[in-house]
């Protein structure tokens, strides 16, 4: 019953497309974090991702208005589409601000964030790659979302720890006011993958 057939299954191959365009952006995130003088030329690599990340998501919303059965909700394939492209938003955000507050000297939590943000999409490819099958898929899907929430529990960690060195530590307030706006946005786009994931356990819990 949940075994799509080939034109189903579009819909999933383009969520895997879009899910690739964010891992993609945490890959360029990991550059600019090991070495500040990429910013600048990653700003336009990530810019240039989220305007073909907007295309799989505008494919996808066309696709949803002209398929009169889909193979999940309606309301969920929207949710799941726009959840990613969101996604690269976070990261572009996040690039910029690094240019924009000239953040010369990156911080190790900040760092280890990303790290964890790669990990996290590489799971959450994995999971929209299983949808396919759901029935078949279920104990792999829901694996990888509880990954992504260990990795969220671990984000979280890692910044309350790096923000309470920030107010310990840091001298310069303007510094201090960069550092917690780069840390928070980073650690909001973990708690995203955490709402990307919750989304597709929940897909999972209709139809598995």
């Amino acid at each position: 019953m949940f075994k799509f057939k080939q034109k189903d299954g579009e819909f999933f191959d383009l969520f895997v497309e879009s899910a690739r365009f964010f891992h993609s952006g945490a890959l360029i995130m990991d550059e600019v974090m090991a070495d500040y003088s990429k910013a600048h030329s990653r700003v336009k690599q990530i810019i240039d991702l989220e305007h073909e990340a907007d295309k799989v998501n505008d494919k996808i919303i066309d696709k949803l208005n002209m398929t009169f059965i889909t193979p999940i909700d309606r309301e969920d394939i929207y949710a799941l589409a726009n959840g990613l492209d969101d996604g690269v938003d976070y990261l572009q955000g996040t690039i910029q601000r690094l240019v924009m507050y000239n953040a010369a000297s990156t911080k190790e939590g900040a760092r280890s964030l990303t790290k964890l943000l790669i990990d996290a999409t590489e799971e959450i490819i994995w999971a929209f790659s299983l949808l396919k099958n759901i029935r078949k898929n279920q104990a792999q899907i829901l694996e990888a979302t509880h990954k992504i929430g260990h990795l969220e529990s671990e984000g979280d960690r890692i910044y309350r720890n790096e923000v309470a060195s920030l107010f310990a530590d840091e001298k310069d307030p303007i510094e201090l006011i960069k550092w917690k706006d780069i840390l928070e946005i980073l650690e909001e786009t973990l708690d995203h993958c955490e709402r990307i994931s919750d989304m597709i356990r929940g897909v999972v819990m209709k139809y598995a």
